[in-house]
């Protein structure tokens, strides 16, 4: 597509027709097969299952488990179940789109491909979101368990330094520090990353089992009655709640342009990373729960390694699991804000977000300029807003993504049918139907506050369209004829 179009072809297509108007796959393939200072193919199915892992295992677990566990009762892990499911549901449809359209947009690329500008912004918009607020929120569960390693010692971080102005602070300081390393080990190389992610991943597996096995030695069946002392109604609104959990999988499509065999390997990574999380969840929360009555979580930030403190009395089983956990935080924030930087840079090569963000250096073959903008924004985000205000703002715009996946699955079986695919989802169409009214119905139970925060963002996203994008739109700038030639060989 011509992007030194004169000024007067800006005006050339209407408001309505632009919303409409799609990126052909063609196109986006070209784009990402490009040579022309690009990113590198560095990844294979390995590390793209320990991408999707490391943005994904531990959140939940280690976070948020003590706000979701009062919320649900003994029955957290069937809120987990649910939201597992659910995200299976999506990640089915993910696994189609990216073999595909293997490249770095994720949803925002297939809702391009398939609905159109307007849809597409408004996913974009979603994921930034999405991605941006949930490394803020995770960030700031790491303040937590950075204070029970110094605890060993006798020590604890100073409130002002410990939590942001709304905790009685000035500002959280772990997590401002953890964006930062996790920012500047992004600008050196998605190569280098994938490393270091994978062994914290590693580590991270294994504070799991470990506390599982600890847990188990202590188990109580009696901690699991009542099952439901808040109803099924707290269930379904603690699994709204934990939903972000399992934002991690999609994280792993939006490496499609640094992949070895994207179309092969992208699928496989997601379909796999999706397993391993959802089993270890729910083995961690039965083992929680059967070591601890569920009132006893009330007003814990890091439950688990509280639970291995009291259990095993070693402090130095509590040093070591903390500081684990530390470095699986810091595993998650640094996968999600990989994901987020990729999704501005294919918002930025379409003309909808300032270049800066798609500018890749040549040296690092990384978004670097994009990258520190990014990891500033949310270290700020990070340090002075607390945890539970983050979390469900990202529940919601993570699941309005993945409806508008499902959608994007059944646009193409119907327009694209012949089109070579390398994962098919199983029992289409029910399945990406089931997936879509799932992501709506825990949309239907997050807090009304929570509404209206996604409802105002979505009012300045659109400002910003209409303000900036629209007008500096690469597919809106074609004129009619070039915008049909760019999708000749595709049905319309």
């Amino acid at each position: 597509m011509n992007s030194n179009s004169d000024v007067t072809s800006r005006t050339v297509t209407a408001l309505g027709p632009q919303l409409r108007r799609r990126k052909s796959i063609k196109h986006m393939v070209g784009e990402a097969e490009s040579n022309s200072g690009q990113l590198r193919r560095t990844l294979g199915m390995w590390q793209l299952t320990m991408i999707s892992v490391g943005a994904t295992m531990g959140t939940g677990i280690l976070v948020i488990l003590g706000a979701a566990v009062p919320i649900a009762g003994p029955a957290i892990w069937i809120s987990f179940v649910i939201a597992g499911v659910t995200a299976l549901l999506s990640a089915v449809s993910y696994a189609e789109m990216a073999g595909m359209v293997p490249v770095s947009g994720s949803s925002y690329s297939y809702s391009y491909a398939t609905m159109g500008e307007g849809i597409a912004w408004i996913c974009g918009w979603c994921l930034v979101l999405e991605y941006a607020v949930s490394v803020a929120a995770v960030a700031v569960g790491a303040g937590e368990y950075v204070n029970q390693t110094l605890r060993t010692f006798n020590m604890e971080l100073p409130v002002s330094l410990a939590g942001g102005p709304a905790e009685g602070g000035v500002v959280n300081l772990p997590a401002l520090i953890v964006v930062v390393l996790a920012t500047l080990l992004l600008v050196r190389g998605a190569r280098e990353s994938a490393i270091v992610n994978t062994v914290v991943v590693i580590i991270k597996a294994g504070i799991l089992i470990f506390f599982s096995i600890v847990a188990f030695s202590a188990f109580n069946a009696g901690n699991f009655e009542p099952l439901l002392p808040m109803g099924a109604a707290g269930v379904t609104a603690a699994a709204s709640s934990v939903f972000f959990s399992y934002i991690g999988f999609d994280a792993a499509s939006t490496a499609g342009e640094e992949a070895i065999n994207p179309k092969r390997d992208l699928p496989r990574a997601i379909m796999l990373s999706m397993l391993i999380v959802t089993i270890t969840y729910v083995l961690v929360a039965v083992s929680a729960i059967g070591a601890r009555e569920w009132t006893w979580f009330e007003g814990t930030e890091a439950a688990l390694v509280q639970i291995v403190g009291e259990l095993t009395g070693q402090p130095m089983f509590v040093l070591i699991f903390a500081l684990a956990s530390v470095l699986a935080i810091a595993s998650v924030v640094l996968t999600v804000l990989y994901g987020q930087t990729r999704i501005l840079m294919s918002m930025s090569r379409d003309g909808l977000v300032p270049a800066v963000f798609g500018k890749v250096s040549k040296r690092t073959g990384t978004p670097v300029a994009g990258t520190l903008i990014t990891g500033i924004v949310v270290a700020i985000t990070a340090g002075f807003i607390p945890l539970g205000a983050l979390a469900d703002a990202t529940s919601i715009g993570t699941l309005f993504a993945f409806a508008l996946v499902g959608i994007s699955v059944m646009y193409l079986r119907k327009r694209q049918p012949q089109a070579p695919r390398t994962f098919r989802v199983p029992l289409y169409p029910i399945t990406p139907i089931l997936g879509i009214f799932a992501c709506l119905f825990l949309m239907s139970q997050l807090g009304w506050h929570t509404w209206v925060v996604f409802l105002i963002w979505m009012l300045v996203g659109i400002a910003i369209y209409l303000g900036y994008g629209r007008r500096r739109s690469r597919l809106g700038q074609l004129s009619k004829q070039d915008y049909i030639a760019s999708h000749v060989g595709e049905n319309q």
